[in-house]
């Protein structure tokens, strides 16, 4: 049997752990545990969560090689010692929108120009409340005295894949060695301090924001690693791979190529699309993040995905498949009613305190069926309008692949491709990130100039006449919210 590999997702709902053989991918073992709720979180539940995982997958005594693919932005910020300053902010705590405006304007004043276009120009995206840069001014503005103790600033899969190599706090017995923390550029490119461009960090940047510059991860290769140095849940020796941000990671899972996008429906909704070069948005719409191969993954992301999907269904007292069944009853359209989701504000357009809107209540359209159908169309069209944005950059889209847990609801499957105006591939089901980890993992056990070539079932295809009064009275209803 071949070398064994362990993969690893760290999101925002859970952890999961897989093992596969890094030669084939074949599925040896997997486990998972949940996080707590929350857009605030102690890291140590994720160390807590990690053990649990893995002990489910029956322990990790016997890989070679492993890797974390994680939640990306949210901030672990960590004093000299290795203890955690505070609890982690994470991607979908907005409480730091007024700090990303003031970020904005701050470097336009500094630079004598417009400030979104510098920020867009230096890291390939604007700042909005997700990224790690705003959360930093939120600490200093909100808690000067937590701020003061920072000495570095770490990424989600950063600190559990220094935790997993055995490093620490010191009041746990470890050594708390700040420069043994390492990231990769995929996750890097989403902190709002370091350039994809020029594969580099903008410490001036995180300077602006938290008022003086601390240490950061370094960045790795995308099949560089680093090793377990003590004894814990893998073996002193065991390869750590550079570990790569959620999004990142599935697109190495699926082995997603330039002109490949990838919409993803779960807690939050994505849009991302390989690129063969770094892209530069001054609107905001799209962030211009790299990924895990040494290329650039341009992305939109909403806030509100399969969640309204959960909510809609509560509502109805259905379960998702009689959501599936309801919406597929109604016409395309819904007969008007449009439903515009922005039920946790929104990233994608940046509207943190907008709520959502249902619009087109007639006696005709007060049915199960045309609120679910609505529901369906909305979260689709959000997802669309990332899509529109991606392309307005430049960004060939050939290929569009369904993934997450909302590309399981039949409803969502089928009416994809009347709102998207193109085929949808939807790929069998699977663990992506902890896949995407698990196989970076086996590429930095190889040594080899490319990740190793995993055998895949064929994507399921689904076509439709495109329907695009959809979008359109979609578009109608979400501008007047502007």
């Amino acid at each position: 049997m071949s070398a064994l590999v362990a993969g690893v997702d760290s999101s925002t709902q859970s952890c999961k752990v897989v093992v596969r053989e890094a030669e084939t991918g074949r599925l040896v073992r997997s486990g998972s545990a949940k996080h707590p709720d929350g857009t605030e979180v102690h890291p140590d539940a994720w160390w807590d969560a990690f053990q649990e995982a893995a002990a489910a997958a029956g322990g990790l005594d016997d890989v070679a090689a492993i890797s974390v693919g994680g939640q990306q932005h949210g901030m672990v910020a960590l004093d000299e010692a290795g203890r955690v300053v505070r609890p982690a902010l994470l991607w979908n705590d907005t409480r730091s929108a007024g700090a990303a405006l003031d970020l904005i304007d701050e470097l336009g004043e500094r630079a004598g120009g417009d400030g979104a276009t510098g920020w867009a120009a230096w890291t390939g995206s604007v700042p909005v409340a997700s990224f790690t840069v705003t959360k930093l001014r939120w600490l200093r503005d909100h808690e000067p005295e937590n701020a003061a103790r920072v000495a570095a600033v770490a990424l989600p899969h950063d600190w559990l894949s220094w935790r997993i190599a055995g490093y620490g706090p010191a009041s746990d017995g470890l050594e708390p060695n700040l420069a043994a923390l390492v990231t990769d550029r995929s996750d890097a490119s989403g902190t709002g301090y370091w350039s994809p461009r020029d594969e580099d960090y903008r410490l001036d940047l995180l300077a602006l924001a938290l008022g003086r510059a601390v240490r950061v991860p370094r960045v790795l290769g995308p099949a560089e690693a680093t090793v377990a140095q003590r004894p814990g849940v893998i073996r002193p020796g065991t390869v750590i791979g550079a570990g790569a941000g959620d999004n990142a990671a599935a697109t190495l899972a699926l082995d997603m190529r330039p002109g490949d996008v990838a919409v993803s429906i779960g807690t939050s909704g994505v849009v991302s699309v390989v690129s063969a070069r770094p892209t530069a948005d001054a609107t905001g719409l799209v962030a211009g993040f790299a990924d895990a191969t040494g290329s650039y993954l341009p992305l939109a992301c909403t806030l509100n995905a399969s969640r309204v999907l959960d909510a809609t269904a509560a509502l109805l007292g259905v379960d998702h498949g009689g959501l599936d069944e309801l919406a597929l009853s109604a016409p395309a359209g819904a007969d008007g009613l449009v439903l515009v989701p922005y039920f946790e504000g929104e990233r994608t357009p940046n509207r943190p305190d907008a709520t959502g809107t249902l619009h087109g209540l007639r006696l005709s359209t007060t049915t199960p069926a045309h609120l679910a159908r609505a529901a369906v169309e909305g979260v689709l069209c959000g997802l669309a309008d990332g899509l529109d944005a991606v392309r307005d950059q430049g960004v060939p889209i050939d290929r569009l692949l369904l993934i997450g847990g909302g590309a399981r609801s039949a409803a969502v499957r089928k009416i994809a491709p009347q709102v998207f105006g193109m085929p949808v591939q939807v790929p069998e089901p699977g663990e992506y990130v902890a896949d995407g980890a698990a196989r970076q993992a086996a590429w930095a056990l190889s040594h080899t100039a490319a990740p190793p070539r995993w055998a895949s079932t064929d994507p399921n295809m689904y076509e439709a006449a495109p329907e695009p009064h959809i979008r359109q009275q979609y578009a109608a209803v979400r501008d007047q919210l502007a």
